[in-house]
C-alpha cells in the first residue's frame, strides 16, 4: 500500500519561508509523477506545483517564481520550499503521486494533508 506522509506546515509571518516534505513509501518516485495539490476553505483543490519521472516542473500562476518543487528519488521524498508567503497561500497543502508500475495497474495516491497558515 502507498503512504504518502506529509511534514513542516505551520504557521508563519507574510513574507516568510517554510518547506514542506512528503515522504512515500510503497512507490518508487523515479518512475512516479509528484505534485503537490492545496485547498482553501470553500474552494476545489488546486494544483500548486508538479514534477515528473524525468524531472520538468510546472507551477501555478500565482505561485511562480516563488515556489519551488524538487525530489530525492534516493530517499523517495518530494520537496516545495515556498518563499515569500502570502496570506492568500494559507490552505491544506497534499502530497500526490501518480505512478504506472505496470500495463494493467496505474496508482493514484494522497498525502493526509498539512495545514500552512500564513498571517499577515
Amino acid at each position: 500500500q502507498v503512504q504518502l506522509v506529509e511534514s513542516g506546515g505551520g504557521l508563519v509571518q507574510a513574507g516568510g519561508s517554510l518547506r514542506l516534505s512528503c515522504a512515500a513509501s510503497g512507490i518508487t518516485f523515479s518512475i512516479a509523477d509528484m505534485a503537490w495539490y492545496r485547498q482553501a476553505p470553500g474552494k476545489q483543490r488546486e494544483l500548486v506545483a508538479a514534477i515528473s519521472s524525468g524531472g520538468s516542473t510546472n507551477y501555478a500562476d500565482s505561485v511562480k517564481g516563488r515556489f519551488t518543487i524538487s525530489s530525492d528519488n534516493a530517499k523517495n521524498t518530494v520537496y516545495l520550499q515556498m518563499n515569500s508567503l502570502k496570506p492568500e497561500d494559507t490552505a491544506v497543502y497534499y502530497c500526490n503521486a501518480k505512478a504506472k508500475p505496470s500495463l494493467s495497474v496505474t496508482t493514484n495516491s494522497w498525502g493526509q494533508g498539512i495545514q500552512v497558515t500564513v498571517s499577515s
